[in-house]
């Protein structure tokens, strides 16, 4: 008999999307099978505390199912030294946004010598960063829409230089953050301070998009070094836009699986995807959101998302049930995915 996978699923962290995790976390956890899998959950509180497995589970909805699936052991430990065998085999990392999307978490399993689902150091700062991934996109030559990048404390001076100019509608984000948390749309220049001093609560860095009539396509992406996209799907917000509550919160949002697109066009969101998902050198997974714009027909690159919602309603896990991937069997590819990376880079030498 093989024995189990000892599969840690740390959530939570200290970042906006605090409480997007710990949906994430749910629907993960649910869905390891307990034959293939021992599950340690390691939580992150607002303020930054990892507690271990008993602690974890105060933060998870008290449902029998995942009390039943999980295995009380020993916390991962946070220290930047080489793993000890029978800790855990593997780490899922459920985190999103700040210090979980952003390679710092992955930097630290790194340095642990933890295999770990999803992208690298390199490939999730850069896809979490939404002016570097753009300059990189562009600079690969594929499509991306028309933004404005500074600082928080060059507000005053953006607002005075470019207020009058810029093509409203347009939106305003923290650069470094996701699940639309801190977004806000403007279609004036008398909306614009309050935008950016919004944004900038979240990050010191903020961008400023211009609004595109386009449908929302997305596609999610699967691999390393052979990437697989899925099925595109479409958004359809209840919501002026596809915001937080939109996303999380009202139900009336509509996902269209698969997207009603001509072959042409599902062959180059694909294409798309998976190219945005090279050049950031990406792995393991990540959702690829588009816009179709509705005025030419072409396809623009929005952003790249590297630990995307798992929660029972997101996109990622949709779009690939819809391409004949389970949920469970997903979540299996993504743990096998990170298990070969890890295997790929000890055999690298550090030493000469």
């Amino acid at each position: 008999m093989n024995k189990k996978i000892r599969i840690g699923v740390v959530f939570g962290g200290r970042s906006g999307e605090h409480e997007v995790s710990l949906r994430s976390a749910e629907s993960v956890i649910r869905a390891l099978d307990p034959a293939k899998y021992d599950v340690i959950p390691i939580a992150i509180t607002h303020e930054g505390r990892w507690l271990s497995s008993k602690n974890a589970l105060a933060l998870l909805p008290p449902r029998e199912a995942i009390q039943k699936s999980l295995t009380e052991g020993d916390p991962l430990p946070v220290v930047a030294e080489p793993r000890q065998p029978g800790i855990v085999d593997v780490v899922f990392p459920v985190l999103h946004g700040t210090y979980g999307e952003d390679g710092t978490i992955q930097g630290l399993l790194e340095l642990a010598d933890l295999p770990y689902v999803g992208a690298g150091v390199l490939g999730s700062a850069v896809g979490m960063d939404k002016d570097v991934m753009k300059r990189l996109l562009r600079e690969a030559g594929l499509p991306i829409g028309d933004y404005w990048a500074l600082l928080s404390r060059g507000m005053d001076a953006f607002v005075r230089d470019h207020s009058n100019d810029l093509p409203y509608p347009v939106f305003v984000k923290p650069a470094n953050l996701g699940s639309s948390v801190g977004i806000t749309k403007v279609h004036e220049a008398s909306e614009l301070p309050s935008a950016l001093r919004t944004a900038a609560q979240f990050d010191r860095k903020v961008v400023v998009e211009k609004g595109i009539d386009a449908r929302e396509i997305e596609v999610s992406v699967l691999g390393n070094d052979d990437v697989e996209a899925s099925v595109p799907g479409e958004i359809i917000p209840s919501r002026e836009f596809y915001d937080y509550t939109a996303k999380y919160v009202d139900e009336d949002s509509r996902l269209l699986i698969p997207a009603p697109l001509t072959e042409d066009q599902t062959r180059e969101a694909r294409r798309l995807a998976t190219r945005a998902f090279q050049v950031l050198e990406c792995s393991g997974l990540a959702r690829v959101d588009l816009f179709l714009e509705k005025s030419t027909g072409a396809f623009l690159l929005n952003e790249i998302n590297t630990l995307p919602g798992f929660t029972s309603i997101s996109m990622y896990p949709k779009l690939w049930e819809a391409t004949g991937l389970s949920y469970p069997a997903l979540i299996d590819r993504l743990v096998d995915l990170a298990l070969d990376r890890h295997a790929e880079k000890k055999k690298l030498r550090t030493k000469y």
